[in-house]
């Protein structure tokens, strides 16, 4: 790598970096902001609330990547361009297509960084985060040592252990009491997934019911839990499979699948992390055409506004798909690709009209 592609690399990357903290820190504000109505429940404080902020930030950074890719782009390269220095670079032979190529090595350097925080900072991370949370706000929650977690929900006494992803858990008993605080069933699924609205899927579930002196069992099976704590049980049950990473999503895909049930909205999010990712790569070279066109002489501040509308539009433009892939069962991996095929389509079509 020459001294010339450093330099530009180092331009871009830096003001990328330089972005991206600004939104963190504001992120940060709105997040702690909005934990105001949670402090004072159970033992959450204003410093458990400041360090939830914190912890969240990783995945701010996750799911913000493109946005900020593009505006410090846009904001490196305009002002190289605003200073004469590309002027100067471009009078030296170098060409649209070299540049474009220094901005590439910015984008896959930011793509390396995109893989790392979804799939190994981000989400254990923000599970930890939603954990502490849940221990803080809920005094019926304890641990029993290598039992597991302890959570009472009315009349319902659940201990779950053994958590192999996000969603899937190992053991999980279940003591059913009575308004007078007598035994009336005890189970036990060997495993259980938390589902969405408060439901858990049981998988070999055994159950013994105690009515008098008689006692009856369940034969193994499947069953349905209905449950208060289910979906936010201490924050390891993500329901979102965008806040998933994706090897967790790859393995509910399989599930689902293996027992004939609809993966669609699973498999639209782990195709659209994929995209989302080398969609960053793009972004940095969409700013590319626009610091050498009719943007060259242009201010700071219009560059920003450039990239904030791009990518609010490719950040809309993605939920609004989603919603059509789970509504009306459209194909979930081609939808996951459209926006940020749709990013690569403007992008090589201004860098070929680029002169």
């Amino acid at each position: 790598m020459s001294v010339l592609d450093r330099y530009i690399v180092r331009t871009i990357l830096s003001t990328v970096a330089l972005v991206m903290s600004v939104i963190l820190v504001l992120g940060a504000l709105f997040v702690f902001i909005d934990q105001q109505k949670d402090i004072g429940v159970g033992n959450y404080t204003a410093i458990r609330a400041l360090w939830y902020s914190l912890l969240n930030l990783p995945q701010l950074a996750y799911e913000l990547l493109p946005i900020t890719a593009l505006i410090g782009s846009l904001l490196g390269l305009g002002s190289l361009a605003r200073g004469s220095e590309l002027t100067v670079i471009r009078a030296t032979g170098v060409s649209v297509a070299r540049l474009a190529s220094f901005a590439l090595l910015a984008g896959l350097s930011l793509v390396l960084f995109e893989v790392l925080l979804g799939e190994f900072f981000a989400p254990p991370l923000q599970a930890t985060a939603r954990a502490q949370k849940a221990f803080s706000k809920l005094n019926n929650v304890s641990f029993g040592g290598g039992g597991g977690a302890w959570v009472r929900d009315g009349d319902t006494i659940l201990n779950v252990a053994g958590q192999s992803s996000p969603r899937q858990f190992g053991t999980m008993q279940i003591f059913e009491l009575s308004p007078q605080h007598r035994l009336l069933a005890l189970g036990q699924a060997a495993h259980a997934a938390a589902g969405t609205r408060g439901t858990w899927l049981l998988s070999d579930y055994r159950e013994s019911r105690f009515q008098g002196d008689e006692v009856t069992t369940r034969a193994p099976g499947q069953r349905l839990l209905e449950s208060n704590v289910s979906a936010g049980f201490l924050g390891l049950a993500v329901e979102d499979p965008k806040q998933l990473t994706g090897r967790a999503l790859w393995r509910l895909i399989q599930y689902y699948r293996s027992n004939g049930l609809d993966a669609r909205e699973y498999v639209f999010a782990f195709w659209s992390r994929i995209a989302r990712t080398v969609g960053v790569m793009f972004a940095v070279l969409l700013a590319v055409p626009f610091v050498l066109g009719s943007f060259r002489s242009a201010g700071a501040g219009t560059r920003m506004m450039i990239g904030l509308l791009i990518g609010i539009g490719f950040f809309l433009l993605q939920r609004l798909i989603e919603s059509g892939t789970v509504v009306f069962q459209l194909n979930p991996v081609v939808l996951a690709w459209l926006p940020t095929a749709l990013l690569a389509l403007v992008t090589f079509v201004l860098l070929a009209r680029t002169r």
